[in-house]
């Protein structure tokens, strides 16, 4: 199948100019100013990177009037940004991306392979493209860069992002290696000699689910992954709405396999990538169809892995695989039970290349994880698998 060249025309939800750009869900852990991470006596720490003197400043002058946040640093380039977060060991980065010397997509992999801690992209520049290429290089979300004409309300939903993101544990984050060309290589590092499935079951699918760093572990998953895999695959990402469309179509330019946003009613097929619809939840019957379902008015999680992932035990059984990878949250760990108590196939993303090391911490407690693997191997024990 022939790669899509273009991003598709979408509109942004609601007004572009006043909303911030978050393709994952905004936090809204915190309700008002005393629940919010920062303090007068504990400050948050921020390192601000951008090469814009008027940028810099206003952003800066915006930080430093919010209670509770210090800018110890800034930095007018990518290069003088890991410089100092390595330095300074901040609580969070803002970053620009189109910068001189180096960007802040490599300033961000730099950072979270050396010296992690939670980066915010700041920038005017928020398509699909720019977003979830932020998002792979592992900052933690994308946000509008400020201007002279926002109001008190959009200042104010800037600096509480920043607030709730610094108090995100992030780990380590390891890019893929690169060959000459600037390419991640294809061939995948051979998984553990112990996975296998049980004899005479074959695995009729594969479902994933991801939360915050998400986008670029699914492509690292799936990257290995040839056009004519086997089985189909159905993806939830915690995304926001308005954002679904763009980030299939973002994942399609990463891998071989063919993606889309799954469809109501429709059967999946082998070498197929469906994405969860951003405004509802997405599983699978006993036909082989994909079911969608709105969001209840009481679920705070849409789309949902425990709806996807219990619908594929109901489907299917032991002829399954789930996986769960980084995230936020515990979201995925019921709908995994369920499969490992059917004799599916479970593997969890380990703490050390996790992003945020949620959901998969969860369910792995839980004990319902057959398999806990770096990134860079579970590609290649799906590919096994498959072919059992």
């Amino acid at each position: 199948m022939q790669k899509n060249s273009l991003l598709p025309n979408k509109a942004e939800p609601g007004d572009a100019t006043q909303k911030n750009v978050n393709a994952l869900p905004t936090m809204t852990k915190a309700t008002k100013p005393s629940d919010l991470p920062g303090s007068l006596s504990s400050p948050i720490r921020v390192v601000v990177a951008e090469d814009s003197t008027i940028c810099r400043k206003a952003l800066v002058s915006l930080l430093e009037k919010s209670p509770g946040i210090q800018v110890i640093g800034t930095a007018n380039n990518g290069a003088e940004a890991v410089r100092m977060v390595q330095r300074l060991k901040p609580d969070l980065v803002t970053m620009d991306i189109n910068m001189p010397v180096m960007d802040g997509y490599e300033a961000t992999r730099q950072i979270m392979k050396e010296t992690p801690c939670p980066i915010v992209m700041i920038s005017s520049n928020f398509d699909g493209i720019h977003t979830f290429d932020a998002l792979k290089a592992g900052a933690l979300t994308v946000l509008k860069k400020p201007t002279a004409g926002d109001s008190p309300e959009m200042q104010a939903a800037l600096v509480s992002q920043v607030r709730l993101m610094a108090d995100v544990k992030v780990f380590r984050h390891w890019p893929g290696e690169r060959n000459k060309n600037g390419r991640t290589p294809l061939a995948p590092k051979a998984p553990p000699t112990d996975v296998f499935l049980p004899a005479g079951i074959r695995p009729r699918l594969v479902a994933i689910a991801a939360s915050t760093g998400g986008p670029g572990a699914l492509a690292s998953v799936l990257r290995p992954l040839p056009a004519d895999f086997p089985v189909p695959i159905l993806v939830v990402q915690h995304i926001s709405v308005g954002f679904a469309s763009s980030f299939a179509t973002w994942l399609d330019r990463q891998v071989a396999l063919s993606v889309r946003i799954g469809r109501q009613d429709e059967e999946p097929k082998p070498g197929e990538v469906l994405i969860a619809p951003d405004h509802c939840h997405m599983g699978i019957n006993k036909k082989g169809r994909i079911v969608l379902q709105d969001k209840m008015p009481k679920e705070n999680i849409c789309p949902s892995a425990n709806f996807l992932f219990q619908s594929v035990a109901n489907a299917y059984g032991a002829m399954t695989i789930g996986v769960v990878l980084t995230g936020m949250g515990d979201d995925g760990a019921d709908g995994l039970q369920a499969m490992h108590e059917k004799g599916a196939y479970t593997i969890a993303q380990n703490k050390e290349t996790c992003v945020v090391f949620g959901m998969p911490a969860v369910a792995i407690e839980r004990g319902v994880i057959k398999q806990v693997q770096p990134l860079d191997q579970i590609g290649s024990t799906l590919a096994r698998l498959a072919q059992a």
